[in-house]
């Protein structure tokens, strides 16, 4: 009898650390202002180096980037900031001037 309570109080508290585990969890969608597959690699790069990002993908033809990450390891906002340093806007974040200088010609604004 005291093994099956054992087992059913143990089976519950490995429920209630899983379901905790899942939410922390999200997913951010982030405007840039990429131009061609270059910058693809480039943001998708960006963001997949940062700690605690699981995975990063940008969507050329929306501009999108969606990354899915820890917020208990890296803010939103830091996200965004890892894109202005490669030199891409991040939503309302525009991207630092003197790192746009650094991109190739077809990856600035007004290459394509």
């Amino acid at each position: 009898m005291k093994n099956v309570l054992f087992i059913g109080v143990l089976m519950c508290t490995l429920t209630m650390f899983a379901q905790q585990k899942q939410s922390t969890i999200d997913t951010a969608y982030i405007k840039t202002s990429a131009l061609c597959g270059d910058c693809t690699e480039r943001i998708e790069s960006a963001l997949n180096f940062q700690k605690g990002v699981k995975y990063a993908e940008l969507n050329l033809e929306t501009k999108i980037a969606t990354c899915v990450y820890k917020p208990s390891k890296v803010s939103l906002d830091e996200l965004r900031l890892a894109l202005v340093r490669v030199g891409y806007d991040a939503d309302e974040m525009k991207a630092d001037p003197e790192a746009v200088k650094l991109l190739p010609k077809c990856c600035q604004p007004g290459g394509h």
